[in-house]
């Protein structure tokens, strides 16, 4: 999952603590961090110093100091077993072949607080497109009439999942769920591995080789998912990562819709079965055959979202 061995890794206690990294210092706090580089030879331009995206706090002629929160310059977050663990790199960049390139890992890890999980229920996001968009996504009981009672789910059964987005004054949108994955982490890291749920620009993938759908539409602001339970990280904590997605209800297209394989028929549109033919690239590529840029604005604004944990086992083991 890192880049970095374990054993190069510090597992420290919730209490501050010091590590030396031959000429790094490292000071961990709660919640933030204190990098210092002291240069010896005093060859290096302490001013090439990045801890991840972040310049340092300050510098002089031989240290370069970092005083920053967990939650800048990029950090890293993941849960793994009894620990907390916030990474990053301390890099130097530098064409003098006095004083190379180089790249030190910073690690703080913390014991897991027992009482520490991501938001459960109705994790919410906020952007802005034309007015104000607040985003929600959350487990709902069997009837989708309010929250799960329980973040535990048998294999097979269904797990409902319900998006919406307040639109306020906003002109009205439909909310689409452009890709879904499962991680056994909170934080998505590029090796992780995944279960896809919806990829390809909003296809129901799972529906393929399951009895997963999307249920109908009551309010264009809303998207009810039946989720069947699946092996994947079976047993393990699950987290589903989410695009979601707010756009134009007269714009839909390839690349922006809600689709469900139905068997014995094939690809359907949730929104207007007479249109399934944009679920036709489902199977290939879903490209659009316009030029819409959502990040202007103009037609829809974007959010990911975090749902989880939560848990699937099997009752026949």
């Amino acid at each position: 999952m890192m880049a970095f061995s374990w054993q190069r890794a510090v597992f420290l206690s919730l209490a501050a603590a010091m590590l030396v990294y031959a000429d790094m210092k490292l000071d961990c706090g709660p919640d933030s961090v204190t990098v210092v580089w002291t240069e010896g030879r005093s060859q290096a331009d302490l001013s090439l110093f990045r801890l991840g995206s972040c310049f340092p706090t300050s510098f002089s002629a031989t240290q370069a100091v970092f005083r920053v929160d967990f939650n800048d310059c990029n950090f890293r977050r993941l849960v793994t077993g009894d620990y907390l663990m916030y990474s990053n790199d301390l890099t130097y960049g530098s064409s003098d072949s006095k004083s190379p390139s180089f790249t030190h890992p910073v690690v703080c890890a913390f014991a897991r607080p027992k009482d520490w999980y991501p938001m459960i229920y109705d994790p919410v996001f906020s952007t802005v497109g034309v007015g104000h968009l607040v985003f929600h996504i959350a487990l709902m009981n069997d009837d989708f009439s309010g929250p799960a009672e329980s973040t535990t789910f048998a294999l097979g059964s269904f797990i409902p999942i319900m998006a919406s987005v307040s639109q306020k004054t906003h002109q009205p949108l439909l909310l689409l769920l452009e890709e879904c994955v499962a991680a056994t982490t909170p934080e998505l890291q590029p090796d992780s591995l995944v279960y896809p749920i919806i990829a390809n620009k909003g296809c129901l993938v799972d529906s393929r080789m399951s009895g997963s759908k999307f249920e109908p539409r009551q309010k264009s602001s809303e998207l009810k998912l039946s989720l069947q339970a699946f092996r994947f990280g079976l047993g393990q904590e699950v987290f589903i990562h989410c695009k979601l997605v707010a756009w134009d209800p007269n714009g839909l297209d390839r690349t922006k819709k809600a689709c469900y394989y139905v068997k014995e028929h094939g690809w359907e549109l949730l929104d207007n079965y007479a249109y399934s033919t944009l679920c036709d690239c489902c199977d290939s590529d879903c490209k659009s055959r316009r030029t819409r840029s959502i990040e202007s604005g103009t037609h829809g604004v974007s959010q990911k979202a975090v749902l989880g944990p939560l848990i699937i086992t099997d009752e026949t083991a």
